[in-house]
């Protein structure tokens, strides 16, 4: 699954229009911008449930989404099942596409076919909401982790509930791998899932400080109960904080380099961007060639005392042996590359190793949606991250711009270091640079680095923290570019 949840991402608002980033020499390029970027500044009743969904008797045990507008197909369950091409069952549903319902086929829970065309396109359900799928039609998939043997398991995966009946308190079960009509209210005794009630009165309690009450509502025959309203509240901040997890998990097995990505939002119930795709390196438009097949490297045994990489191309090295920059922006980094002697300890490799620090991706509370800290304290002049989207050409950015601009948002970064030709666009593919906000007092500065790729046209972006930032403290730098 590649993206879910709510999407907002940044929201580079623009006044007058949509604004372009620009890597010029020295940073200072004009912008050819029409504005200027400003700062960011289920209830179930407690009958006994229908055979089959019931947990088993005693203790429910804790052993560790949505499929969008899909919903199953109310034909007779044999009329319904069929045979793939493989031999295995299916699952018909019926999934609202452009706003028609449009009959489709699980073939194995990964894709979705269908029915009347041989189209084939990826399953964006969870994995868990596929299970879901599969326990309600009582159908087993080892590629799922569904088998006879954990066909009728319980796990809880959320609490959505509480009352209390009798002297005895209930919590509502949501059921991992179930559908929510399975839900049951089970005793707290029988409960072993600390962490998840200890989300479930944290989120109850914020809920009710921000509403200014905390009084339990009462209900008729003497059930002390929820409100309704506040229930719903805490099954979304589950369900957020699930999508969220997930999120975290899929960034993090994405990712190339040493630093781990973390995903927080304290703020409100935003989940992960709806349409974003985590990537590591540029991801080049049909037509544009991003490695110019560089056959030749320094042989260096000591890179910083001999005639390296940079020397060739007539500029200075751009780090000390302590890794740490030492060139003034503007002027470009030239690093070791893929047919240098050195080795991977060579301290002109640098960018191309990606960040060494653990980020968070995180809500801010001051409406400029999410942006990115450091969990580490990070030095002065020392390479944070790498800016990378698309490129694509001058032509197709105007256009998009004008796109961008109804929805007030933009990811443009204009590569006008030698000429204006290409732009990079990191508004559906990028990484953790994608969430970075805009300041007029940045920590970050933006330098092009040449490695594999020579093109002046196609430097990678690169940026450096212009001074020391505490460990806690959000990244950000400075859209137009206007220096340090």
């Amino acid at each position: 699954q590649e993206g879910s949840g709510a999407a907002e991402g940044l929201q580079r608002r623009c006044r007058g229009g949509w604004q372009r980033f620009h890597a010029g020499r020295g940073g200072r390029r004009p912008a050819r911008e029409r504005g200027r970027a400003p700062s960011r500044s289920s209830h179930e009743s407690p009958e006994t449930p229908r055979p089959g969904t019931r947990p088993p008797g005693g203790q429910s045990q804790r052993r560790g989404g949505s499929l969008g507008d899909a919903r199953l197909d109310s034909r007779p369950k044999a009329a319904r099942e069929g045979n793939s091409p493989n031999g295995s069952k299916h699952i018909s549903a019926l999934v609202s596409v452009s706003g028609h319902e449009t009959p489709v086929r699980v073939w194995r829970g990964f894709y979705l076919s269908l029915a009347l065309k041989a189209w084939y396109v990826p399953c964006l359900a969870s994995l868990e909401t596929i299970q879901e799928l599969c326990r309600k039609e009582n159908l087993t998939c080892k590629s799922l982790g569904i088998t006879n043997r954990n066909l009728k398991s319980y796990e809880v995966e959320y609490l959505c509930d509480y009352k209390v009946e009798e002297g005895t308190e209930y919590f509502l079960v949501k059921w991992k791998g179930w559908p929510e009509s399975s839900n049951t209210w089970v005793p707290l005794k029988n409960l072993k899932c600390p962490l998840l009630l200890q989300y479930f009165h944290s989120d109850k309690n914020e809920y009710l400080s921000q509403l200014k009450r905390g009084k339990a509502v009462i209900l008729k025959n003497h059930i002390k109960a929820l409100n309704p309203v506040v229930a719903q509240y805490i099954v979304k901040k589950a369900k957020q904080r699930i999508a969220l997890q997930r999120w975290k998990e899929e960034l993090n097995r994405k990712k190339n380099h040493k630093g781990m990505i973390l995903v927080e939002n304290t703020v409100d119930l935003e989940g992960p961007p709806l349409d974003f795709y985590y990537i590591n390196e540029y991801k080049p438009a049909p037509g544009i060639n991003v490695m110019n097949g560089i056959t030749t490297g320094c042989e260096c045994s000591d890179c910083p005392a001999e005639k390296c990489c940079p020397e060739e191309a007539g500029f200075f090295l751009a780090y000390n042996k302590q890794k740490q920059l030492k060139i003034q922006p503007g002027l470009p980094i030239y690093e070791c590359n893929s047919y240098c002697r050195c080795g991977p300890e060579c301290p002109n490799r640098i960018v191309q190793k990606g960040t060494p620090y653990s980020l968070c991706i995180f809500r801010t509370n001051n409406g400029r949606g999410w942006g990115v800290k450091t969990l580490q304290k990070i030095k002065t002049k020392r390479f944070v991250m790498e800016y990378v989207g698309e490129v694509i050409t001058n032509e197709e950015a105007e256009r998009r711009g004008q796109l961008y601009d109804n929805q007030g948002n933009t990811y443009l970064f204009d590569l006008d270091y030698d000429s204006d030709e290409y732009t990079v666009d990191a508004a559906r593919y990028g990484n953790v640079s994608h969430f970075v906000n805009h300041s007029c007092d940045p920590n970050l500065q933006v330098f092009n680095v040449f490695i594999d790729n020579l093109d002046l046209r196609l430097p990678r972006i690169a940026l450096f923290s212009t001074r020391t930032i505490k460990a806690g403290e959000e990244l950000t730098f400075d859209y137009q570019m206007k220096g340090m």
